[in-house]
Formats: C-alpha cells, sequence, structure tokens
C-alpha cells in the first residue's frame, strides 16, 4: 500500500523543522554572547560598584525573564525596535534637515521642534543597545546602563519640548501682545539648553538613587516621577483647555477657521502622543513602587518601554503643524525639485476646499499647513500677528 503524504502537512513538517533549526540556532548564538560579554564592565567607585551591579542585574533580570518565559513576545519585541529604528531615524534626520537647512526663519516653534528631533533621533539611536540587550538575554549589563541613562534622559527631554511646544502656542495664542518681547529665538535657546541640563540632572539623580537603594528610595522615585511627567501633563492639559476655551473669544474668533482649527489639532495632536505614549510606563512605575510583586511586571515593562520608544516615530506629525513647510519640502525631495519658499511658523491659510479639486484634498488640505506665500506678500505678513 502507498502511503500519500498531504501538501499541508509536508509544509507543517517543514515549518516546524526549520523553527527548530533556528530556535537551535539563537540559542547557541546567544550562549556564546553570553560568554564573550563580560557581566559587568561600568567603571565606578568601589563603593557604588555592589549597588549600580545589583540593579543592573535586576534590570537585565527583566530581559532574561521575558526571553525564557515569553519567547514569541521576545522575537515581537525586537522586530518592532528594529522598525521603529529604522523609520523613526530616518524621519527625524530629514525632519532635521528640514528645520535647519530649508526653513529660513527659525521662530521659537521651530527651536523647539528641532531640540524635539535631536532628542527623537537620540531615541532611535539607543535602540541597537536595547536591541542588542534583549539579544543577550541579560548578559550585558554595560548595554543595559548605557540604554537606560540614554533613554531616560531623552524620554524626558521628548516630553518637556512637547510641553514648550504647547506653552509657546499658549503665549502666541492668548498672550500675543504680552509675550512678544520675550518670545524670540534667544529665550528659546535658553529654554533649550535649560532642558537639556534639567533632564541629564534628573536622570543621573534617578539612577544614583536607584544604585543606593537608601530608605528614601521611593519617595525620591515618586518625586521624580511626577516632577518628570506628571506635572508636563497637568500643564499640557490645563493649557490645552485654556487655548481652546480663548479661541471661541470673538477677537480671536475674527481669524480664519482654518488657522484655530490648525491650533486644535497641534494641542490634541500633543496631548494625545504625549498620553498614548509616556502615560503607561509612568503609571507602572507608579504601581511598582507601591506594589513590587506585581502579576506579569515583566511583560507590561517591555511594553511600555517599546509604546515610549514609539514616540520617536509619532513626533514627525507634530513637526506637519509647526511650521508651514515641513510636507512642502518632503514634496518637494521626493519630486527632486527645489521647494518655494514659505515662511518659517504657521500662517493662515488661503486654499479652500472648494478650490482643492475633491474630497481627498479638500481633507488633506484641512491638515496640512504648507500654504505658500507669494513673496510680495511676505514682506506684508513679516509685521503682522499672523503666527500661532
Amino acid at each position: 500500500m502507498r502511503i500519500t503524504h498531504s501538501p499541508s502537512g509536508s509544509i507543517a513538517v517543514a515549518i516546524n523543522k526549520y523553527s527548530y533549526i533556528i530556535n537551535r540556532w539563537v540559542k547557541q548564538t546567544r550562549c556564546c554572547f553570553k560568554m564573550a560579554v563580560p557581566t559587568a564592565t561600568v567603571s565606578l567607585s568601589p563603593a557604588n560598584t555592589s549597588g549600580v551591579e545589583k540593579y543592573l542585574q535586576r534590570l537585565a533580570h527583566l530581559d532574561e525573564g521575558l526571553y525564557n518565559d515569553f519567547y514569541g513576545l521576545w522575537i515581537a519585541l525586537m522586530v518592532i525596535n528594529s522598525i521603529i529604528f529604522l523609520v523613526g531615524t530616518v524621519l527625524n534626520i530629514v525632519a532635521l534637515y528640514v528645520f535647519c537647512f530649508r526653513t529660513k526663519q527659525k521662530t521659537t516653534s521651530v527651536i523647539y521642534t528641532i531640540n524635539l528631533a535631536v532628542t527623537d533621533l537620540l531615541v532611535n539611536l539607543s535602540l541597537p543597545t536595547r536591541i542588542l540587550l534583549y539579544y543577550s538575554g541579560g548578559a550585558c549589563l554595560t548595554c543595559s546602563y548605557l540604554h537606560i541613562f540614554s533613554y531616560f534622559v531623552n524620554m524626558y527631554c521628548s516630553i518637556l519640548f512637547l510641553t514648550c511646544i504647547c506653552v509657546d502656542r499658549y503665549l502666541a495664542i492668548v498672550q500675543a501682545e504680552t509675550s512678544r518681547r520675550w518670545r524670540n529665538s534667544s529665550v528659546a535657546k535658553c529654554v533649550c539648553i535649560s532642558v537639556w541640563l534639567f533632564a541629564i540632572v534628573v536622570t543621573y539623580s534617578f539612577l544614583s538613587t536607584a544604585f543606593q537603594h537608601t530608605g528614601c528610595c521611593l519617595s525620591k522615585l515618586l518625586i521624580l516621577t511626577i516632577t518628570e511627567f506628571f506635572l508636563p501633563l497637568v500643564i499640557i492639559v490645563v493649557f490645552t483647555l485654556r487655548i481652546m476655551w480663548a479661541l471661541t473669544d470673538r477677537r480671536l474668533m475674527q481669524q480664519s477657521r482654518d488657522r484655530r482649527r490648525r491650533a486644535v489639532q497641534l494641542l490634541t495632536t500633543v496631548l494625545i502622543i504625549f498620553t498614548v505614549c509616556f502615560t503607561p510606563f509612568h503609571i507602572r512605575q507608579v504601581v511598582v513602587y507601591f506594589y513590587p510583586d506585581m502579576p506579569h511586571h515583566v511583560i507590561v515593562y517591555h511594553l511600555t518601554v517599546t509604546l515610549s520608544s514609539l514616540n520617536s516615530c509619532m513626533d514627525p506629525v507634530v513637526y506637519c503643524f509647526v511650521t508651514n513647510n515641513f510636507q512642502a519640502t518632503m514634496r518637494h525631495l521626493f519630486h527632486r525639485a527645489e521647494p518655494e519658499q514659505t515662511s518659517g511658523d504657521i500662517v493662515s491659510m488661503q486654499h479652500s476646499s472648494k478650490a482643492s479639486g475633491g474630497t481627498v484634498n479638500a481633507m488633506t488640505n484641512s491638515v496640512i499647513l504648507m500654504t505658500k506665500i507669494p513673496n510680495s506678500l511676505q514682506s506684508l505678513n513679516m509685521g503682522k500677528n499672523h503666527t500661532l
């Protein structure tokens, strides 16, 4: 009797065979990697070495536990972080090129956005250490330290620069006359330097507190979490509501409807990105402080960290609302043409949905801020307060 095998059965056997081979290869290479990587290469003072190693090993244990207990999630997170690294790096490099070389007028919004793009790019550049940490299964403590420091510095810089953009919009819309004197590029640069210094000091304080394992560690970490996240969140929510309320004023109602809509879209986008990317991680931080034995905390940790890294790919949406030449320059780059001269900040939009040529273009014009201003009108607009 001839035994026949169905095609589906042969495919299943082949898939299982190759899956076994790949899984075995990954385990073997990871074992070799663990043997090649030193357990701790962080050079600190002898008094703090034990605390540093203990803290880094505790964080590395999360990666090892992820690989041992949730192998499928381990593979998925490696793929997701790789995609975030590639997409975010390209988008933020293009954004820096547009804002630094294609935007002539460096307004306060552009300065804050440039720094935001730098922080997002640094987040993307720190992802390879995280991928390496995943791959080593927690064996590379140096990767853990580098990733933790760069991750927290850039995450809190992103939070603070998003807050600066929101406050800048409030001053430009609600307090336009009173803030005109000190809302300039020099003040914005000083604010950016202060944000970078603050984020570095706060991150160093956070790591020092974790390394020392003192009795007041819990209270210090809670204070840092409130200062770094919940306070900026309150500021963004309050200023967003304040701007929306101010836009109902009759004096501001005289402004173009497109301009007011774009202001609301910008603030709503900042609030959504801020909430979606950063809130889960900090809620998890607070919960772990009070409940250290929280079930499935390893999964929650890695998911929230990956979600916060996703912010580097979502911030380019904010770039489109901050300047009116970002998408225009992107289009010209893809079409290999020179961009037309545009202003560096948000200006009133002159296109109507009727002139868009269709429903799709009408929807695009309601979001895109790429108004092309004739050269004859730019000199007139420079003396007026048309920026948000």
